[in-house]
């Protein structure tokens, strides 16, 4: 079973042309692997079909799926931007090397401390959730700062409920519908150091389908129709991410080709139809970039078989390092890195070691039969895993490798138990 840029050689799972056992005999487990080319690979596609379908474009790498300096590095010189959801990953981004003229900034509650920051490292776009962040802003703007308003267009992505982002009981975005929209862009024009440029939306995460966007385009660019007749001009439409991944057997996404291709056409289209001027298009894919470019590797620990019921494989890992599956019920594929073709025989749930009941990373698996010491690779990984992952029960998050042509090296090192403690403080009154 081959995932984003897998192989099997000789029973063997490999990435990057790194042999999955000896990643995890050098490195120890569990152990977040990224295979950069793979990930560099997805986002040029994103790029190179949107010079050609919708020139005037911006791709911006959606930070939330996997932060860190070597993510930056890795996607900034193939002309990405990147949008930020917090102060520490707009610090990051700058610190791998993104310019602050290619970042938009992001989020439902900005700090002000985070407002102050942005803009004094001269970040190019807020995306505005709220009046209050207007008025964050205006405090500190010393010249016109761009601004996208973010809507609300009522789409109902078929995702998991927590990961639908425009339905209206939503805490992101002012409705389309009741007005909401329209007013906090009409309250824009009293501050003379704000500069309204467009619209942003995003409709939810892991989407298959192509209709979903459709129906964003439509709403969003009728919007623009009625924001241009109150002489409201929108020069950048921002259309969010959510393009879906392979996680298991049966999911089937399109290529960033086919959604880019789509949802430039149809964009086209759209505006040409209503008459109005086209908008710089702004795109954040995340997960599509570099969920299928990761796996997380673990060491098979106790399995313990409850007659009549089920067998739990356990492994180092758990809800520290791979939050999803108890999160939202997110399902994973695996396989037993040195036996990878080795057809299943038994079922399995694969439990982490956290101090949780619900600490089940994958619920009935079929696998070739488990030995204690076995080394399980987890498909799909690379996007909300290291990002979300924790210390609970005081674990260390692991340290993610990055691999290429064979070679590895550490992308993130790892963490000690020093600083797990490093902040904690001794109290004295």
């Amino acid at each position: 079973m081959e995932f984003g840029n897998t192989k099997i050689k000789k029973h063997r799972l490999t990435i990057g042309g790194c042999d999955c056992l000896e990643l995890a005999q050098k490195y120890g487990t569990p152990l977040y692997v990224f295979d950069v080319d793979y990930a560099a690979s997805v986002a040029k596609a994103y790029v190179d079909v949107l010079k050609r379908e919708y020139p005037d474009f911006t791709v911006c790498y959606a930070s939330k799926a996997f932060c860190c300096t070597g993510i930056y590095e890795l996607l900034a010189p193939l002309g990405l931007g990147a949008d930020v959801v917090s102060g520490g990953e707009l610090y990051t981004a700058l610190r791998g090397g993104m310019s602050a003229d290619k970042i938009y900034f992001h989020g439902n509650n900005k700090t002000e401390a985070e407002v102050k920051y942005a803009i004094e490292n001269g970040v190019e776009c807020f995306v505005v959730d709220s009046e209050r962040e207007l008025t964050l802003i205006s405090r500190y703007a010393k010249k016109p700062q761009n601004v996208l308003v973010r809507v609300n267009p009522g789409v109902e992505a078929h995702t998991h409920r927590f990961i639908q982002t425009t339905l209206v009981d939503s805490k992101f975005g002012f409705s389309i519908a009741d007005g909401s929209a329209e007013e906090i862009i009409i309250s824009i024009s009293k501050y003379n150091n704000i500069n309204f440029c467009g619209l942003a939306c995003h409709i939810g995460s892991q989407i298959f389908e192509k209709q979903s966007f459709e129906i964003a385009i439509d709403k969003v660019t009728d919007f623009i129709v009625k924001l241009n007749k109150s002489g409201i001009n929108v020069e950048r439409l921002d259309l969010g991410g959510g393009y879906g991944i392979k996680y298991v057997e049966g999911d089937s996404p399109l290529t960033p080709k086919e959604y880019m291709q789509n949802t430039a056409r149809y964009l086209k289209n759209a505006v040409k139809e209503k008459g109005i001027a086209p908008p710089r298009l702004i795109v954040e894919p995340g997960r599509s970039i570099v969920g299928e470019a990761g796996i997380t590797l673990y060491t098979v620990g106790a399995i313990k078989t409850i007659k009549d019921v089920k067998t739990y494989a356990a492994v180092d890992g758990g809800m520290f390092d791979n939050p999803r599956p108890s999160l939202y019920d997110a399902a994973y594929t695996a396989v037993v890195v040195d036996r990878a073709d080795e057809i299943a025989t038994d079922k399995y749930s694969i439990a982490g070691k956290c101090c949780e009941s619900g600490d089940v990373l994958i619920d009935g698996i079929e696998l070739p039969h488990l030995l204690e010491g076995d080394i399980l690779a987890v498909m799909s990984t690379g996007a909300y895993h290291y990002s979300m992952a924790s210390n609970y029960n005081r674990n260390a998050v692991p340290p993610v490798v990055a691999v290429k042509d064979g070679k590895s090296c550490y992308m993130v090192k790892p963490q000690t138990y020093e600083d797990i403690a490093r902040n904690d403080a001794k109290i004295e009154f």
